[in-house]
């Protein structure tokens, strides 16, 4: 069940859902993608409060850091698939 809350770059095993959008937590990213409508509405501010929320969450913590240029990341390994 995703949460209401992540705690950016903590740990692997957050997830909230913003509509149709999904932000994902890892130790070297945030992964956000989908989609959200922010319609001109009570429901829409809520949904684009709740965003503004998770991004400044992230950007309080990046910030914070001492970051460097980029974050190297490894590609997954391709393994055969046991059902060909």
């Amino acid at each position: 069940m995703p949460l209401n809350t992540i705690s950016p770059f903590r740990n692997e095993s957050e997830v909230i859902q913003i509509n149709g959008l999904t932000v994902e937590n890892r130790l070297d990213r945030v992964s956000i993608y989908g989609s959200i409508d922010l319609t001109l509405d009570k429901i829409g501010l809520k949904k684009a409060r709740k965003l503004l929320e998770v991004v400044m969450a992230t950007v309080d913590v990046l910030e914070a850091e001492d970051l460097p240029e980029k974050v190297i990341t490894d590609m997954p390994e391709t393994v055969k698939n046991p059902f060909d």
